[in-house]
C-alpha cells in the first residue's frame, strides 16, 4: 500500500479518478427525461498550503477576513487539492433551450449533482485516511459558514460574501483556471461545472500556475452580459451580486428544493474550454 512519504500527484490522480469512474452518484434520475450523467472526469490542481496566496484571500476586497489559512482547518496541512468537475454535454447543452429559465437537467446537476460532489469527496477523504493521509474537506466540515455583508457596486447595491472557505479561489491557487466577468472560475475545460477542495497532510507537488493575473483567460467579450436574463453582469463592473442572489432566489421559489439559473455559463466562449488557448489558435 502507498503511504503519504510515497504518494505522488500522478497516482493521486488516478487513484481519484478511479473512484469517479466507479461512484454510482453521478447519474440523475429527471421526471420525464429519465437518466442524466451530470458530470465528465474532474480536472485536479494542487498548492502547498503555505503560499503566500491564501493569505491574501483574508483581504476584504478578495474573500475576507473570515477565510481560513489551509492550517486553520487542518494544523498538519501540507498540500490543498482542488478539483474541477465539469457539466456533461447534456447538462449544458440543456441549458441554452430557454433564455430564462434553468432546464431540469441544469437544476438536477446543480443540486443532486452537488450531492455527489459531497459524497465523492467523502470517498477521496477516506481512501487517503486509508494511507495515513490527514484530511479537510472545508465544505463538509462543521466550521464552514458564510457572512453576508451589503455594499454598493457603482450606484448599485450589492452584497459580498466573506466565506470561510472558497472553492474558486483555492482553484485559482491550485492553477486550474481565473475568473472570468461573471465570477466564474474559467479552467481549460471552461466554467460551467462545480468546484471542489480538499486539505491534507501529504506533501505533494504544487501545480505552476499557468497565469498571473486574476482574469487572464476572460477576453471580455461580453457574450454572459448577453446572456445574464436580469442584467446583473456588465463590463465596467463585473456581476451585482445581490441583482444576481435575487434571481436564483425566484428560481428557488419556483422549482423548490432545486434552484439554480447559469445562463451566463453556457453559450459563451468559456463554456467548455478556455477561450484564451482557442482566440489564439
Amino acid at each position: 500500500m502507498r503511504t503519504a512519504d510515497t504518494y505522488s500527484n500522478a497516482e493521486f490522480i488516478n487513484d481519484c479518478l478511479d473512484v469517479f469512474a466507479k461512484h454510482p452518484g453521478n447519474i440523475a434520475v429527471v421526471p420525464g427525461i429519465g437518466s442524466v450523467v451530470m458530470y465528465e472526469e474532474p480536472l485536479v490542481g494542487f498548492a502547498s498550503a503555505d503560499d503566500e496566496i491564501f493569505r491574501t484571500f483574508k483581504k476584504k476586497e478578495v474573500v475576507g477576513k473570515n477565510h481560513f489559512l489551509p492550517s486553520e482547518w487542518l494544523p498538519e496541512a501540507k498540500t490543498v487539492i482542488s478539483f474541477f468537475l465539469p457539466f456533461t454535454d447534456a447538462v449544458r447543452e440543456s441549458n441554452e433551450s430557454d433564455p430564462a429559465e434553468p432546464s431540469a437537467e441544469w437544476l438536477y446537476a446543480r443540486i443532486e449533482g452537488q450531492q455527489f460532489i459531497g459524497q465523492f469527496m467523502k470517498d477521496i477523504a477516506a481512501m487517503l485516511e486509508e494511507k495515513g493521509i490527514m484530511t479537510c474537506v472545508p465544505a463538509l466540515d462543521e466550521r464552514f459558514e458564510v457572512k453576508i455583508e451589503p455594499g454598493l457596486e457603482g450606484l448599485k447595491p450589492t452584497f459580498h460574501a466573506d466565506s470561510r472557505w472558497s472553492e474558486r479561489h483555492a482553484a485559482y491557487a491550485c492553477g486550474l483556471g481565473t475568473f472570468g466577468l461573471s465570477r466564474g472560475l474559467i479552467s481549460e475545460k471552461g466554467m460551467a461545472g462545480r468546484y471542489a477542495s480538499i486539505i491534507v497532510s501529504a506533501e505533494l507537488e504544487p501545480t505552476v500556475r499557468p497565469y498571473t493575473g486574476v482574469y487572464d483567460y476572460c477576453i471580455r467579450c461580453g457574450a454572459c452580459i448577453r446572456k445574464c436574463p436580469v442584467n446583473a453582469i456588465s463590463l465596467k463592473h463585473g456581476k451585482n451580486n445581490l441583482t444576481c442572489h435575487k434571481h436564483v432566489e425566484k428560481m428557488k421559489a419556483k422549482y423548490s428544493p432545486r434552484y439554480g439559473c447559469g445562463k451566463c455559463q453556457v453559450g459563451v466562449p468559456c463554456e467548455h474550454t478556455n477561450p484564451l488557448r482557442r482566440a489564439s489558435k
